[in-house]
Order: structure tokens, then C-alpha cells, then sequence
């Protein structure tokens, strides 16, 4: 994750929001969950002129999650879904879930059960540092298993079973990526393994016991202003992957958009784009459903803990017919 400056959209986007809810709160007894009480509204994508969406593709509802300064539930970085929840990791080192909510004409218009617990470090016990704790993406694979990769110190662990998590994860091949910001960002289960994606570029598939690389990083190092691939999902029909990718260039010019990448890691056209003056943010997490019309996506973004940002949950219906 990159500690972006502050961007001044709080007046332009405020507007647009609806009138907040505090989420049904979570009541089950697993052991290690806490419920936590959020703030929900609904959002749509502000005013025109920021937002493009290519043929086929419709906004399908969206949230912003609310909670007060210094609360864990802010740093979502990634998701995954689950059952109908949300199942997202935070770069402090958490896990979240909730229950996803919608109206009378299936848009998204809420989330419930919240509830958060600690990830652990190899030995079992509490990460001893923020850094340590930088999760940056997640994968669920068929059988359930949640793994989690980290991007300061690149790992990519398995927690076992999602619904009955181990203290102490399994650690499995990692890439050869960097340490820090251009490193691990971006995770994905598929048939035969996971797919993982450096921030910097590259592309690699994953075994538990080896990563081959599917595409190298740039030879020209990306700059900080260029777009980079911060979130990924396996088509649900098999066909390739989802990516979100996000850009940002000082003071105010934050964006993203919505591809597709072939077997080959290669990127296909834009699907979806948002950028000022319509809503945007840091988005840095996707996963992708399947839906009567095709395909679901939803985006997540990263508030940073930052007043300015908002912790955004968008989703979006892509046409089977126009899914490649």
C-alpha cells in the first residue's frame, strides 16, 4: 500500500452520499470474532464527467463504511467474497467479514454482521509491527482455504479453512518480488492454483510449492504516477482474471479502472473507469460473482485512516456477452 497525500474531495463527494445506517450488528459466538459497529450509506458516482463505463457494463449500487478515527476497520486493502459475505484483509494485519445487503432491485445497498479478528504471525502470536501485519491481498481457494499475502515483507500464508482459521498459517512459495510498496499487492485463487501480482508489475502463478513467472515485471521500473494493478479476481466463468488498477498524481488526481487479464497476464481493454469530479478513491481490492447477467465486481478502497478518503464499496454488472 502507498501512503497517498490527501486529496480534498470531502465538499465534492459528501453530497452524494445517502443518509447513514448503523449496520445490524453481528450476534454469533466463533471464537476469535468481535463485532464491530459501522456506519453504512449508500453512494453513487457523483456528479457526471469522471465516470466511464464501457458497453455492457451498469453500476450496480454501492456503500461507504463509516467508522471513527483510529478504528481498525479502516486500511481495507482487499476482499474476497464468501457465502454472500465480504471477506477482507486489512494492512494492520486484520480480517473482516459481514454480510452484503440488497434492495428491491438487487443493487448493493448495505452490509451487516460485521465482525473483525487479528491475524497472527508464523508463530502463532500477534504481529509485532504494523509493517509485519501488511496485508495487501487474499485469496480463496475452492476448497476454502483462505491465504493471505503481505506486501512489506513478501509471504504468502495459508490460514487453513476460512470458517476455521489456525493460529499458526502455513507459509507457501512466494514470487520474487520486491520488499515495500511495488511488491505484493494483488492475489487470486484459480483452477490450478493462486495468481499473484506485484504493484511494480508482474505476474505469477503459485503453487504451495513454486511461483513461474506468466509475465515479467517492466523493464523501465513504474513510476509513482503511472497505473498499477492493486486488486484481482478469477472470472467465475473460468475466463481469465479481473484486475482494478488505481493512479494517482499529486494534488488531486486519483483514478481507477476496471480490465480484464488473460491467461497470459496480459491486460485487456477498460471496462469501467472512475476519476473526478465523479466518485473515486484508492481503490485496492476486487472480487468478482457470479450474476444473472453475467458477471458482479466489486471494488474496495482504502481510506488509509485519512478523513479526506472514504472506504468505498462499489459494485458493477458486466454482460456475459462482453466479459472478454
Amino acid at each position: 500500500m502507498r501512503r497517498l497525500a490527501a486529496v480534498s474531495l470531502t465538499l465534492m463527494l459528501g453530497a452524494c452520499a445517502g443518509a447513514g445506517v448503523i449496520s445490524e450488528p453481528w450476534r454469533g459466538s466463533a471464537d476469535g470474532w468481535t463485532p464491530v459497529a459501522a456506519e453504512i450509506r449508500t453512494v453513487g458516482l457523483g456528479v457526471p464527467g469522471g465516470v466511464r463505463l464501457g458497453p455492457g457494463v451498469r453500476y450496480a449500487g454501492g456503500v461507504q463504511i463509516l467508522a471513527p478515527a483510529g478504528d481498525r476497520l479502516h486500511g481495507l486493502s482487499d476482499l474476497k467474497l464468501s457465502d454472500g459475505d465480504l471477506v477482507a484483509v486489512t494492512d494492520a494485519g486484520d480480517l473482516v467479514r459481514g454480510r452484503l445487503a440488497f434492495d428491491g432491485r438487487g443493487r448493493l445497498a448495505g452490509l451487516s454482521g460485521l465482525r473483525l479478528r487479528n491475524l497472527t504471525a508464523g508463530d502463532g502470536r500477534a504481529f509485532p509491527s504494523k509493517s509485519d501485519g501488511d496485508a495487501e491481498s487474499l485469496a480463496i481457494t475452492a476448497a476454502g482455504e483462505l491465504v493471505v499475502g503481505f506486501e512489506q515483507t513478501p509471504r504468502l500464508w495459508s490460514y487453513g479453512p476460512l470458517d476455521a482459521l489456525r493460529s499458526r498459517p502455513s507459509a507457501l512459495a512466494v514470487p520474487p518480488v520486491p520488499p515495500g510498496n511495488d511488491g505484493l499487492e494483488a492475489l487470486a485463487a484459480g483452477a490450478e492454483g493462486l495468481r499473484a501480482v506485484a504493484e511494480g508489475g508482474g505476474v505469477w502463478d503459485c503453487t504451495a510449492l513454486r511461483c513461474t513467472e506468466v509475465a515479467p515485471p517492466p523493464s523501465t521500473p513504474l513510476a509513482v504516477a503511472d497505473w498499477r494493478v492493486t486488486g484481482m479476481d478469477r472470472d467465475p466463468a473460468g475466463d481469465g482474471w479481473f484486475v482494478v488498477e488505481r493512479l494517482y498524481r499529486e494534488p488531486f488526481d486519483m483514478r481507477a479502472r476496471v480490465r480484464r487479464m488473460d491467461p497470459s497476464g496480459r491486460l485487456g481493454p477498460v471496462l469501467a473507469t472512475l476519476s473526478l469530479p465523479s466518485t473515486t478513491d484508492n481503490f485496492e481490492g476486487l472480487a468478482a460473482a457470479a450474476h444473472a447477467s453475467g458477471t458482479r465486481l466489486y471494488i474496495l478502497s482504502d481510506d488509509n485512516d485519512n478523513p479526506r478518503q472514504r472506504t468505498l464499496l462499489l459494485a458493477f454488472d458486466v454482460r456475459a456477452a462482453v466479459r472478454r
